[in-house]
């Protein structure tokens, strides 16, 4: 559910209002009042961000020397109330040079209640971009003598930004030379138990985009022709097919994607922003091929002494190969002393982090780790 704010208000230190705004008649005028007197008197700004009293809810948070304040009278989505007092302060500081406090408050209040007309209709959340909030709400604001100089950057056509589908990118840019990055950034998080076998393995990633393009081009990103991307219920319904497929479990995409497309031709189309952004998350938890196999062994030699073997084996082919291998075995807070026996690359004890790390900065296919004994207090490892 939307925010749906009953009321708005900038509260100085001292608990005076600077600036309110109605946008509900379902809450009184002195819904302040119970705010500065149960809240702000009784010292306990800094417990929680959300309190309940009577039957409306207050969502505040300080920024500099200003508390704002949400008032709500129904049940609203508590993140996305402070994501919209995020993107508020944002949009303030782009109107007054980088400052946000009570002088800039007093210095600009006619502009704050033309945005906040703006950025808010009956208590729903609307367009925040401070790029195309300017394209219509020229006036400027009053800035701090030490805030940087704005950069002005026409932009044309401002009503396709407005009612448009592309406002995260202006119409104009020009390039001598076009260029896009793509990069793309997976993370193997894995369970075992201790026989070695696996009890929980996922894989997260992300697509990240650099784009440097002139005027308003529609990209298309071909995912692979196995990957697919049905719901649970559609799954179940249908025969399995043979071959191997992935199934990415969440999806989730930059704004800019068309959905429509996507669902349908089962491709990424887009208009890309200017420079860089995530173009889209997943999640992968079927069908997940390990990299690694760790194969640990502990022992324990008296009661001061204890003896680990790591060894560590790749599982893709000969042609493929690893950089930047690290490996952290976590040993007691206690220990003193340390000793390594490694196979390839090298290995230090970090007592910052309580850890023995051994990393091997060349091409790694196959290697067998790590003998290491601790010694602690009187606790030895040893490796």
């Amino acid at each position: 559910m939307p925010v749906a704010a009953s009321a708005i208000y900038f509260l100085n230190l001292r608990g005076d209002v600077l600036i309110n705004r109605l946008y509900r008649d379902d809450v009184g005028g002195n819904m302040v009042d119970a705010f500065r007197m149960h809240i702000m008197q009784t010292k306990e700004l800094g417990t929680c961000p959300v309190r309940q009293i009577g039957g409306c809810s207050f969502f505040y948070m300080r920024i500099s020397n200003v508390y704002i304040v949400i008032v709500v009278s129904s049940n609203a989505n508590v993140a996305c109330a402070f994501k919209f007092v995020v993107e508020a302060v944002a949009l303030f500081k782009s109107y007054f040079g980088g400052a946000f406090d009570e002088d800039a408050i007093r210095n600009n209040f006619v502009l704050i209640y033309e945005l906040l007309d703006e950025i808010m209709d009956f208590g729903y959340p609307q367009n925040l971009s401070p790029e195309i909030l300017k394209l219509y709400i020229t006036q400027e604001g009053v800035r701090s003598p030490f805030s940087s100089k704005p950069s002005d950057k026409p932009v044309p056509n401002a009503t396709l930004q407005v009612t448009g589908a592309v406002g995260w990118r202006r119409e104009g840019l020009v390039y001598k030379k076009n260029e896009v990055f793509l990069d793309i950034v997976e993370s193997v998080n894995l369970l075992m138990s201790s026989k070695g076998s696996v009890l929980r393995c996922d894989v997260t990633g992300k697509i990240l985009m650099k784009c440097f393009l002139s005027g308003m081009p529609d990209l298309k990103l071909g995912l692979n022709d196995k990957i697919g991307l049905e719901k649970e219920s559609q799954l179940k319904s249908r025969p399995t097919k043979s071959g191997k497929t992935i199934e990415l479990d969440d999806v989730t995409f930059h704004q800019c994607v068309n959905l429509t497309r996507f669902n349908s031709e089962k491709t990424v189309s887009f208009v890309p922003p200017d420079g860089e952004f995530e173009l889209m998350k997943y999640r992968i938890t079927e069908g997940v091929n390990l990299p690694f196999r760790v194969l640990p062994t502990i022992k324990e030699l008296g009661r001061t002494r204890m003896e680990v073997n790591v060894k560590v084996k790749s599982v893709f082919g000969a042609k493929m190969f690893a950089l930047g291998v690290v490996i952290k075995i976590p040993v007691p807070k206690q220990t003193a002393k340390t000793s390594f026996q490694v196979t390839s690359g090298r290995a230090k004890y970090n007592a910052a982090i309580d850890c023995l790390e051994v990393w091997e900065k060349s091409g790694y296919n196959t290697v067998e780790w790590v003998r290491y004994i601790t010694k602690a207090g009187s606790y030895e490892v040893r490796c």
